[in-house]
């Protein structure tokens, strides 16, 4: 699947931050391919509200 941040991260909650960049995440428009396994689902609905995710 295909991960893609569309909301910035300035001003979020620390654990939000860290978990973006776990997922390769660090500036907006930047796109990251992961795999379709729960910790990434989990980590994909922590910040749901930041995101657009494409399963490919």
């Amino acid at each position: 699947m295909t991960v893609k941040l569309v909301r910035s991260l300035s001003g979020r909650k620390k654990d939000q931050i860290a978990t973006a960049t776990s997922l390769g995440l660090t500036r907006v428009g930047k796109v990251s391919v992961q795999p379709d396994n729960a910790a990434t689902a989990g980590k994909i609905v922590k910040i749901s509200h930041l995101v657009e995710v494409t399963k490919a």
